[in-house]
This record gives structure tokens, sequence and C-alpha cells, in this order.
């Protein structure tokens, strides 16, 4: 089916694409689902248990230290601050002893910021 308006045909395929990866990936409580919401300015990422339907830890860029941003090495703008985020949750999660997790792209490609938010995640100590 085809939607007249190319803004709501753009939307459908991006919902089925995001439907497609969550129909294979769960998370639980031993090995809960890495999300990652990424807008134009912002990445943020969550530790989702899809069993309880409970988050269990959340990170975005929006409140990043000045360190953990010099953390990114020579990565530079808003893929340093995507990799710094994945560090950050991976410090929050080894803080609640998780260590292994199912990564979940959101739909997206796995390319820049979401790439840059999985090496941060496994730099930080996650295993997916």
């Amino acid at each position: 089916m085809r939607l007249k308006n190319p803004q709501q045909e753009k939307a459908a395929r991006a919902l089925r694409r995001r439907l497609r990866v969550r129909a294979t990936v769960s998370g639980t409580e031993a090995r809960p689902r890495l999300s990652v919401n990424r807008s134009l300015m912002h990445v943020r990422v969550q530790l989702i248990d899809d069993v309880t339907r409970k988050t269990i830890v959340g990170a975005s860029d929006v409140k990043l230290t000045k360190t953990a941003l010099e953390a990114a090495g020579e990565r530079k703008g808003k893929i340093a601050r995507a990799y710094a985020v994945g560090r950050l949750l991976a410090e929050q999660a080894k803080a609640k002893g998780i260590s292994v997790v199912v990564f979940d792209r959101g739909g997206r490609q796995y390319h820049g910021r979401v790439a840059a938010v999985a090496e941060g995640a496994r730099d930080g100590g996650l295993l997916f």
C-alpha cells in the first residue's frame, strides 16, 4: 500500500524496520536489551528488561561531563558524544552487575553514531 504523503511513507518504512528488529531481539533480566534512540541532536540509550517492562539503566548525551567526552579519543562531534554515552551506560550497567546485553539498533543502520554507542559499550566492558 502506497501512501500519498512522502513523510508518511518514510515513517511507515521506519516503523516496519523497527518492528522487524524487535521481532528477533528481546531483553531479559539476565540479558537486557540495549536500546539506542538517535535523534538529530542527541543519543539516548537504555537497558530494558522486556519481561517486566522496566528500564534498568539509562544514559543520554544531554548531561555528559567534559571528562567523559575526553575519553572518546580522536572521535569528534556527535560520534564522540555517542561513544561517551556507550561508555557511561557500560559503567552504570557494571555497577548494577550486568555484563551481557542484547543490542537493539532501533531499525537504524549499524553505522555512525549507532556503531559508536556499541563500540563505547564494548570498550566499557559490556558483551553482546
